[in-house]
């Protein structure tokens, strides 16, 4: 990851927040992943105002990024603050052998460990409910070949998922990714995502609950966005297409994976689906509306299509680009010619 430099004063501010035993620890456990206040205090055994005082002082060096997630503060390492390369290269110079860094990499290992027990009865306690919509379409497996299929071929510097969920589509992307974003209005389900990418290793993506119709992102920040399985659980699909063409960057593409129209009522009744399905020509129409150009779109056929397609969802794919870098290209031939 490429970074500026710092000018002086950033650079003096930034390593006097660093240079104190406790905030030092604090950015090297930061480092592995976003953690809240209370996490923090228990992995160091201190008091939650003394622990609260040196992530203040991190947070105005620029050198860690708080956000609030409901009721909750989590704490996650610089990448757009001006202290981000500042951050890297401390935590590049830490010596992963350290006796005092490996016993906090230990207590962080027993967090993550009740972390992800409470996300998985969590899941447990919901998956009859993704099971039972899972039988009705092609397998996952068919779905998210489909998805990096769709997306081969062109650059996925920085990835944004939409309603993230249990944040399989960021482990899926991980190897090919430079960072990933997840967002979900669900707190419960941000912590079933956070403890599946600590298990998976995945240290180039971050979480955070957020309102798809408002993301609290800049404009022109993404490469591509994906947004799965998600429309039809909205009351304004128009708007949340519109949303995320806005954080597209020159070029970046956007894809839209969701059922082809049905008439499976109980997922409205049962499941709070708002819509069953889109139609090509009605999502194709959202798209241009919100400055897009369709590309392309693919249906899987769900299981067992070769009895009958009564009580079954077809998956769409719909991919998109924003047409702004080929725009300027062409006026830039014209001018030549």
């Amino acid at each position: 990851m490429s970074a500026s430099p710092l000018g002086f004063a950033l650079l003096l501010d930034g390593l006097k927040a660093a240079g104190e035993d406790t905030r030092l620890r604090l950015l090297a456990l930061i480092g592995e992943g976003e953690l809240t206040v209370s996490e923090l205090t228990e992995i160091l055994g201190q008091s939650q105002p003394r622990i609260s005082r040196h992530l203040k002082l991190l947070a105005e060096a620029g050198l860690v990024e708080r956000f609030r997630e409901a009721s909750w503060v989590f704490y996650r390492r610089a990448v757009d603050a001006p202290g981000a390369a500042l951050t890297d290269a401390l935590l590049e110079l830490m010596a992963p052998d350290d006796e005092v860094l490996l016993r906090d990499r230990e207590r962080l290992e027993a967090v993550r460990a009740a972390r992800a027990a409470h996300a998985q009865a969590y899941f447990r306690a919901h998956a009859h409910e993704w099971d039972a919509i899972r039988r009705l379409h092609a397998p996952e497996a068919q779905v998210e070949a489909a998805i990096r299929q769709a997306l081969a071929g062109g650059r996925i510097g920085s990835l944004l998922d939409l309603g993230t969920g249990t944040g399989r589509i960021l482990e899926l992307f991980a190897g090919e990714m430079e960072r990933g974003v997840g967002i979900d209005l669900s707190a419960e389900m941000l912590a079933v995502a956070r403890a599946n990418l600590d298990r998976a290793g995945v240290r180039n993506a971050t979480v955070r609950q957020g309102d798809i119709y408002s993301l609290a992102l800049p404009r022109d920040a993404f490469d591509v966005v994906i947004v799965h399985q998600v429309l039809h659980f909205l009351e304004d699909a128009p708007r949340a297409i519109k949303e995320a063409a806005r954080v597209l960057r020159p070029g970046g593409r956007l894809l839209v994976v969701d059922f082809d129209p049905h008439d499976l009522e109980f997922l409205r009744e049962q499941h709070a689906h708002r819509r069953l399905g889109f139609a090509p020509e009605i999502m194709e129409s959202w798209l241009a509306q919100a400055g897009l150009v369709p590309q392309s779109h693919r249906l899987l056929a769900p299981k067992d299509h070769g009895t009958s397609g009564e009580g079954r969802l077809t998956v769409s794919l719909w991919l998109a680009r924003d047409p702004r870098i080929v725009r300027a290209e062409a006026q830039h031939n014209k001018e030549v010619a």
